[in-house]
């Protein structure tokens, strides 16, 4: 569903800060919207922009399967499922093989993660999809190597036991996996941080590279580069030093070594002489060649001085080529392009390279700093990035609300409009002549009591305006602040017909906190029915989604139907997942991490489109029916093949 006729105007109050709705990525034309930040920690993060919408009740497009026709959205947007997770210092591994901190890292950036190949996962280069912030209670995990990690407590590593939680409690509502001491990380450990651009580097680079005098190939030209804009900078004839080193006589003493070379000139010499000299490949070792006796011992006394190991291998060569081998496998490369920092991008790439390594990352302790600070986290494309050496948890927006068959791309992210004349503006429209008196359906697209309506409150004059025309309506929700317009809903009860619904598709508290983490718990929304049926009113539960082979087994669908069952709700509604375009993307990555070997079940079951096959429909249909039926609960068929209408409303 799109959101036709919006237009900004002026909001209320102080706003924090204003930009143009390009630099906002809004579908929208949003030029005077008041983009409005708050400290609250909850909020953090988050941009909500103030507009006055031109109109507010929308009609569905003909082709959707949904009952209803029309619907009234106060927000577009939804913050109800984010994580957050690493201080803004974190050192993230770029795809070129260089570091930045998590809080500089860009949309459309390229860094590293991992994907599964067979029975490896292996490092690929993928594409940061968004990036976020708040505040939050900060944790310092620190592994054997020294390694230390700023996170939240809802964080998660990759762990060689599976994804862990930085917190979490044995039993009990906070019952999750989670960081305990002697449990190993993976990655390759601790990120140095880069060498000094400095002079004594530079002339330590210019030494290495033509000492090594191998930088005339084709592809090598950041190599190249490099070098001519040290010259450059040391006011030298660019294309005249780069000729081989027995050529520099006269060139300031470039080819010759400092009798005491502090790290700086060593670090760049052996930045230098790597990407003149060395190679590492995808299933080799990192090596550095040389004939030269004076600059293998060079390169040896180099490598000691930052404490990485090697062995000199020989060749037989008549020439007197040897290499210096660099050991400790891929942990300890990486190390060295990092200290170092090589310009050739081949050179230092870890594409395909299997995530092993032998560094000790054990936790050794988990502890609580007893303060809240700034918070990031990124979502890309194979769901983990590389965060101060160790595989990091991804960071998922749009996973509870792409169940129904509406948008499920930017409505779903940090940028979110609120129409604060939403209530002035339905009151102008049911008051219009040409407006019928038709049902109304909210929480269509958005959840309309997401967190936002705490702070913006549209809904009370929302329903004060129903009420007051005595227009139906019916409210999806997954939020439990719906209990605040009790009242109202109570008083509008009395006039019109009033339908209530509660989205509640499992109940497994763990597989909650992965999908849908930033929701109100399973229990807490089974409360909220309760309570709502105390008021009198007949709740609905919209049992969506059933995900296959996670919730849709009879097992799983017999504990929520009975866990509905006894919270009171006066139907059920079964609604398989499906898949559209925006929503595939994001959970099939969730998958992917998570349960990869369930994806060819959901290949062939999503095969032909967004929906999975009728027939699987039909058999998970029934399981929820028959289960409603032990339970004395009353059952429908799935909202996607109801016909619209306004008899259908109540099974919202």
């Amino acid at each position: 569903m799109r959101w036709d006729g919006l237009r900004a105007g002026h909001g209320t109050g102080q706003p924090t800060s204003s930009v143009p709705a390009a630099q906002a990525r809004l579908p929208l034309a949003l030029p005077t919207a008041v983009a409005r930040t708050f400290d609250t920690p909850g909020f953090a993060g988050t941009t909500f922009y103030e507009i006055q919408a031109r109109s507010i009740i929308s009609k569905v497009p003909g082709g959707s399967r949904l009952p209803f026709q029309w619907t009234v959205n106060p927000y577009r947007g939804c913050g109800h499922a984010c994580t957050y997770c690493l201080s803004g210092d974190t050192p993230i591994l770029m795809a070129d093989g260089r570091v930045r901190p998590i809080a500089s890292i860009r949309v459309g950036d390229s860094v590293y993660g991992t994907t599964l190949r067979g029975k490896y996962r292996r490092y690929v280069h993928t594409t940061v999809l968004d990036h976020w912030s708040t505040v939050k209670p900060a944790y310092r995990v620190t592994l054997a190597d020294g390694t230390r990690l700023v996170a939240s407590g809802e964080h998660r590593f990759l762990t060689d036991r599976g994804w862990k939680h930085v917190t979490g409690e044995l039993s009990g509502p906070g019952r999750r996996p989670h960081l305990t001491r002697g449990n190993k990380l993976l990655g390759v450990g601790r990120l140095p941080a880069p060498p000094r651009d400095c002079a004594e580097y530079r002339r330590g680079y210019l030494y290495g590279v033509l000492r090594g005098g191998r930088i005339a190939r084709r592809d090598d030209a950041e190599v190249l580069d490099r070098a001519r804009t040290y010259l450059a900078d040391l006011g030298l004839d660019a294309e005249a030093g780069l000729r081989p080193a027995r050529g520099l006589r006269g060139v300031q003493g470039l080819a010759i070594r400092p009798a005491s070379p502090g790290p700086d000139w060593d670090k760049g010499f052996l930045a230098g002489i790597y990407d003149a000299d060395g190679s590492c490949g995808p299933a080799s070792a990192l090596r550095i060649s040389s004939t030269d006796p004076e600059v293998l011992g060079q390169l040896q006394a180099a490598l000691a001085r930052f404490g990485l190991e090697f062995v000199v291998e020989e060749t037989g060569n008549p020439s007197g080529l040897r290499y210096v081998r660099l050991r400790g496998g891929l942990a300890a490369q990486v190390r060295f392009f990092l200290t170092v920092d090589p310009a050739a991008s081949r050179k230092r790439s870890l594409l395909g390279r299997s995530v092993k390594s032998n560094v000790p990352l054990g936790v050794v302790a988990v502890e609580s700093l007893d303060l809240s600070i700034p918070m990031f986290d990124l979502t890309t494309g194979t769901g983990d990035f590389i965060a101060a050496g160790v595989i990091s948890h991804n960071c998922f927006a749009r996973n509870s609300h792409t169940y129904l068959d509406l948008d499920a791309g930017d409505d779903f992210d940090r940028q979110i409009v609120v129409k604060v004349n939403a209530g002035r503006l339905l009151r102008h429209e049911l008051a219009a002549p040409r407006w019928r008196g038709a049902p109304i359906a909210m929480g269509t697209n958005v959840d309309c009591y997401q967190r936002a309506e705490g702070r913006y409150r549209l809904m009370r004059p929302i329903l004060a305006a129903l009420r007051d025309f005595a227009n139906p309506f019916s409210i999806l929700t997954k939020g439990t602040l719906i209990l605040r317009d009790l009242d109202l809903l109570t008083e509008a009860a009395k006039v019109t017909e009033v339908g209530l619904a509660m989205s509640v598709g499992f109940t497994d508290e763990r597989l909650w906190r992965s999908v849908e983490p930033g929701t109100p718990s399973p229990a807490r929304r089974l409360a909220a029915v309760a309570r709502l049926t105390e008021a009198g009113f007949p709740v609905g539960v919209l049992m969506a989604p059933l995900l296959p082979g996670l919730t849709d087994d009879p097992v799983s669908i017999e504990v929520t139907v009975a866990a509905i069952a006894r919270a009171g709700a006066a139907s059920v509604t079964p609604l398989p997942l499906h898949l559209r375009p925006g929503a595939r993307e994001w959970y099939l990555a969730w998958l992917q991490r998570v349960r990869p070997d369930l994806l060819p079940r959901y290949r062939e079951l999503f095969r032909d489109g967004s929906y999975s096959p009728a027939a699987y429909q039909r058999e998970v249909t029934a399981r929820v029916r028959a289960a409603a039926r032990r339970f004395g609960l009353g059952a429908t068929v799935p909202a996607a093949a109801v016909p619209a209408g306004p008899a259908q409303l109540r099974l919202l």
